[in-house]
């Protein structure tokens, strides 16, 4: 299994490395601007080069991902913020490619209540600007757009969204997603048994092609199922917990996949013992199968 972390990265990215191997993560998670702010942290082709190549000969971290910042909204219908959107979303995704990360992760953003349908053409139009710009002529690091938990007219609540996001950009093969465990509990998708996780797993295979699952987000929830709240816990100490995370994650085509903690720890993100509970979680899944027999090989 592999267990992942969102971890600060720090001025020259390697120390992110060092902050995923100190609570036992196999792979970690990133902003490389602030999540908050618009002004693109910048770094030197060298810092850049010294991170890829950290993270290539590195002996236990495998995977680096890097999230987009929050204030994007490729939806907007405001010009002016849709030019910033695409901006920060081409800078995120250069410095990505440029470290050798996995794939960045986005949220759309949201529509604010003019519908998806009205938004579809213009939110794909920015992919492709961005990875235009960016220079991303390959898949070594896609886009990943991430499910949202439901609220405010955001897009890419559901995997009927996301396949429509998908199919309008052709299938661009530089497009991929990330599911957020917290995110499907919220907006009311059932993963809380075997039976239940299959039939999850088969949609996405169905809708998008689960080679285009890159990693998931790990979390518990604060909020109930079906809140369209966006609240993430610790493992185990939320709505969700941890019998109902673990038939999800224990699933043959999803528990080798890097599974990236992006809960709250005591304040400061995920801990070691988040790291821990999150593996005996894993664990816990991959025995529901186990049991399960024949029912529950990959290809079912």
């Amino acid at each position: 299994m592999n267990i992942g972390a969102h971890v600060r990265g720090g001025g020259t990215l390697i120390p992110s490395l060092d902050a995923g191997v100190a609570i036992g993560a196999t792979s970690i998670q990133v902003f490389v601007q602030s999540p908050r702010m618009w002004k693109p942290s910048q770094y030197a082709p060298a810092v850049l080069e010294a991170y890829r190549e950290a993270q290539r000969d590195h002996p236990s971290i495998t995977d680096t991902f890097c999230h987009a910042t929050y204030l994007i909204n490729l939806a907007t219908a405001d010009p002016e913020l849709y030019e910033k959107s695409v901006a920060a979303l081409t800078h995120n995704l250069r410095v990505g490619r440029a470290m050798g990360a996995s794939g960045v992760i986005l949220h759309v953003g949201s529509h604010k209540g003019a519908g998806f349908d009205e938004v579809v053409d213009q939110v794909v139009g920015a992919f492709a600007r961005a990875m235009d710009d960016a220079g991303a002529t390959d898949t070594r690091c896609p886009i990943l757009i991430e499910n949202a938990a439901g609220a405010g007219g955001t897009v890419g609540r559901s995997l009927e969204e996301i396949e429509a996001l998908l199919e309008a950009s052709g299938n661009d093969e530089r497009l991929g997603i990330c599911l957020d465990t917290q995110h499907l509990f919220a907006s009311g998708v059932d993963y809380a048994t075997p039976s239940a996780a299959r039939r999850l797993i088969r949609d996405v295979e169905q809708r998008i092609g689960v080679e285009r699952l890159r990693c998931l987000h790990l979390n518990d929830s604060k909020t109930a199922f079906g809140s369209n709240r966006d609240r993430h816990a610790n493992i185990g100490e939320g709505e969700i917990g941890e019998a109902g995370l673990a038939a999800l994650v224990g699933h043959p085509k999803v528990r080798e996949l890097p599974l990236l903690l992006e809960v709250p720890g005591d304040g400061d993100g995920p801990r070691g013992e988040d790291v821990v509970a999150a593996r005996a979680v894993v664990e816990r899944g991959v025995a529901l199968y186990r049991r399960g027999g024949a029912k529950s090989m990959e290809t079912k």
